[in-house]
């Protein structure tokens, strides 16, 4: 036909070449003559393509769009989306999805590829999606799609990506068991300026604190007054008590009249955080008769003694020493423990391999409140539904995950594309460097397998 060509006639609801499609592969955008996909139609009789914004499929060289139910399992696979009643069940359901290649999985408990030195990435992203509002609120994209940024911003970027991943990682139709994170890795790299590499082994806790305070500023946040999803369920607050020391090589006597002084009195300001870090105490290297090294361990409630307002510790400047003392003022629905493993001297960093003994389930922190917070403080109990584990030696470990899945109350370990179920009792053996609590709200009662 000559001339204007009815829309009615570019559409087809019948394609003959539907049985053909075999694999998905990318192509540069563009269906006109010179078009690579229409050159490689015609060289290679590969004839529907796929639009990869509007999601709409073409026959070419014919260039029609094809209208065809049995194409939306491939469109929701690039674009989930889920309805408010399959969001509030995601945590009440244990059924298994089958994937297109056959294998079974559940939502939610998904591999995710190591493109190469990312998996430091992955394990942070893996517990993120396991935490239900921050899941809950990426995973509709209405939540966040109107949120006003400056002209030029390209941190938005990182929720897009990241709403797109929550919803990739809770696909119940997925083509395989597992996803890739390379979009959200992309953002992560332009976003960091190359802080973050996908071809670079990176530091957990680092990448978490700098994830979450991004996000919170892309979602609108600011340091006091503005408050996001990020803040709503990671942040707490504390009391810091801070006084100075004179100087140690000075005579007693001027130490002595030094302390009067305005400058040497405590002071106390309120401050908020998104995680904990609990230090550990220097390991001995002590050896068993076989000269072997032996591990030492201290349990969780020892390390959580720096936060109890009584306990005093030493910060050194290199001018000037410190004593602090902490104590928290209001505790998080999800708290963060970073287990402080690293310690970075001039020429390397040292890692402690001291294992925290922890329980699983059933932590009370009420006695690290201030008196008059844990009067109106009611629910102050814990569940742990995240643990990050840091193998190896600093520079070049690995590291992996256990996860709650909420529907099932079972344990699972994810370690890059590998997903095995363990024991909650093995959780507590690993050298957990990151910790994601659960707070138990209204008398809540504890739901995991024992």
């Amino acid at each position: 036909k000559n001339g204007r060509v009815d829309s009615e006639d570019r559409r087809s609801r019948h394609c003959p070449y539907l049985d053909t499609i075999n694999s998905l592969s990318p192509f540069p955008t563009g269906r006109g003559l010179k078009s690579h996909a229409y050159i490689h139609s015609v060289q290679f009789s590969h004839h529907v393509f796929l639009n990869l914004h509007t999601l709409k499929f073409y026959c070419l060289p014919d260039n029609y769009e094809i209208i065809d139910s049995s194409l939306e399992d491939i469109t929701y696979v690039l674009k989930p989306t889920f309805t408010k009643q399959q969001i509030a069940n995601l945590d009440k359901q244990a059924k298994l999805s089958r994937a297109y290649d056959g294998t079974t999985y559940l939502p939610g408990i998904v591999g995710l590829n190591n493109i190469k030195a990312n998996d430091y990435a992955n394990a942070v992203l893996q517990a993120l999606s396991n935490v239900p509002p921050l899941r809950n609120y990426f995973l509709e994209e209405d939540n966040y799609k109107n949120i006003k940024r400056p002209p030029g911003d390209i941190m938005f970027l990182l929720v897009q990506r990241f709403g797109e991943l929550m919803r990739k990682l809770w696909n119940p139709r997925n083509f395989k068991a597992h996803v890739s994170p390379h979009e959200m890795l992309q953002a992560v790299v332009l976003c960091s300026k190359k802080t973050f590499q996908i071809t670079k082994q990176g530091d957990g806790v680092d990448f978490l604190s700098w994830f979450l305070n991004a996000l919170h500023s892309a979602l609108g946040g600011t340091k006091k007054k503005k408050k996001t999803i990020v803040t709503d369920v990671f942040q707490g607050s504390m009391r810091i008590f801070t006084k100075k020391l004179p100087h140690p090589d000075l005579p007693a006597e001027e130490k002595e009249q030094l302390l009067h002084n305005d400058e040497y009195q405590e002071t106390m300001v309120e401050s908020t955080f998104m995680y904990l870090t609990l230090d550990l105490p220097t390991a001995p290297l002590y050896k068993d008769e076989k000269e072997q090294l032996i591990i030492p361990q201290v349990p969780l409630f020892n390390i959580l003694a720096k936060f109890n307002g009584i306990t005093e510790k030493e910060y050194k400047t290199y001018k000037e020493n410190f004593l602090k003392r902490f104590q928290l003022t209001k505790l998080p629905p999800y708290l963060i423990f970073c287990i402080k493993r690293f310690t970075k001297n001039n020429f390397f960093v040292e890692k402690n391999p001291t294992i925290v003994n922890f329980p699983i389930t059933n932590v009370d922190l009420r006695e690290y409140l201030s008196e008059e917070v844990q009067a109106v403080h009611k629910n102050t109990t814990y569940d742990l539904i995240a643990n990050i584990v840091h193998d190896g030696k600093p520079s070049e470990g690995s590291y992996r995950i256990h996860v709650l899945h909420h529907g099932t109350g079972k344990w699972y370990e994810l370690q890059d594309l590998q997903v095995t179920d363990i024991l909650p009792q093995m959780i507590t053996l690993s050298e957990a460097y990151i910790q994601i609590w659960k707070r138990r709200d209204n008398d809540e009662t504890n739901q995991q397998g024992a």
